[in-house]
């Protein structure tokens, strides 16, 4: 299935160095942006979703903290995957701390090195993404072989 992909100008889309591009945003903060839906979405919350009109993947992750591992890679690779030729949308309940993490593993998975993936979404993102000392160490641990 192929879709068009997000616009550059698009709110809270962040263009990854493949040129891939994946929104994120705060699920608190109303209904989606108004124009195109995601054709695919991880949500990285405390328990899973409702249903949603597009595929999704539910990573289980509290507020402040961090998902697993093994699971964070083998969902974001397919959302960085999936992200080639649909839309994705990444998102939590604030859509700084959780999401700003999912971005930078997304980031990292896409060729940015690790230490420097958190800068990076913060440029391209939100100045203030990846909010937690261990959701910083998450990132740069994501990286390493597991």
């Amino acid at each position: 299935m192929s879709v068009e992909t997000w616009n550059a100008g698009t709110p809270g889309v962040l263009r990854l160095p493949s040129g891939r591009s994946v929104r994120g945003r705060g699920l608190r903060h109303g209904p989606p942006p108004e124009g195109l839906e995601p054709s695919f979405g991880v949500y990285l919350l405390g328990e899973a979703l409702d249903e949603t009109a597009w595929d999704s993947r539910w990573l289980r992750c509290r507020d402040f903290w961090t998902p697993d591992r093994a699971e964070a890679r083998a969902v974001l690779g397919e959302a960085l995957e999936r992200a080639g030729s649909q839309r994705v949308e990444v998102a939590c309940g604030g859509g700084r701390g959780r999401t700003g993490l999912a971005l930078a593993c997304l980031a990292v998975l896409d060729g940015v090195p690790a230490g420097e993936a958190v800068a990076f979404v913060r440029a391209g993102f939100h100045r203030k993404a990846v909010e937690m000392p261990w959701q910083h160490r998450f990132v740069r641990r994501f990286g390493a072989p597991a």
